[in-house]
């Protein structure tokens, strides 16, 4: 803040293992975006480190950056953060026209992928003739098309009612069982009890890191 510099995050030390599935809870300012933004290479910090499928992505270029995000990270976002003009199956196939994957190839990829949240009758419709729930299993779906070893949600309900909600916390749950990581930002307690375990940070600290007594997860 002008000349000021403002720590977010105060000696944050945090593992995530594979095929976890963590939520990350905290009032406003309390860092937990910001943490969301370097665990997503959205964000690099000022000091410590950050290793990714045991490499040091805290230093890299923009450019390796850019392409741990195509290749080993799956977003899943609010605002859905679809583009209008492309149909659904066009915008879940989009991270792989970054990696060059030949246009057949990218539609039949993402056509499987719409499959597996449910949304393959709907593939040629764009995002205005989408409902809320439905555009946010496009969204899903564009996380998960190049298999990513880590899904990132940030409030991923924060848009959506009561039954779509669960609906779209169940595809997660999906997710995690069949081998990914998941870890998702949110406000809502009952969201977080969806997560086998819940950081909640306070004043850019970890204020509690808890397993959930019913989610047994193994490493």
């Amino acid at each position: 803040m002008g000349k000021q510099a403002l720590p977010v995050l105060k000696g944050v030390s945090l593992d995530i293992f594979k095929n976890e599935y963590v939520a990350l809870m905290g009032p406003s300012g309390s860092g937990k975006s910001t943490l969301m933004n370097i665990l997503g290479c959205l964000d690099t910090p000022t000091a410590g480190l950050y290793v990714l499928n045991s490499q040091d992505v805290s230093r890299m270029t923009d450019d390796a950056l850019a392409d741990v995000r195509n290749i080993e990270i799956g977003f899943v976002f609010q605002q859905f953060n679809l583009l209008p003009r492309l149909t659904a199956v066009e915008n879940v196939a989009l991270p792989l026209v970054y990696a060059g994957v030949p246009r057949k190839e990218r539609l039949e990829r993402a056509m499987a992928v719409l499959e597996k949240v449910s949304l393959a009758d709907r593939s040629h419709h764009r995002p205005n003739e989408l409902s809320g729930g439905q555009s946010q299993r496009v969204a899903i779906a564009r996380a998960l098309i190049n298999n990513p070893s880590l899904i990132l949600a940030d409030e991923p309900t924060g848009n959506l009612d009561t039954k779509t909600s669960s609906e779209i916390m169940d595809i997660f749950t999906a997710i995690q069982a069949a081998g990914n990581t998941v870890v998702l930002v949110t406000h809502e307690e009952d969201i977080a009890n969806y997560a086998h375990r819940v950081v909640r940070l306070r004043d850019g600290v970890i204020e509690s890191d808890r397993q959930r007594a019913a989610a047994a997860v193994t490493s």
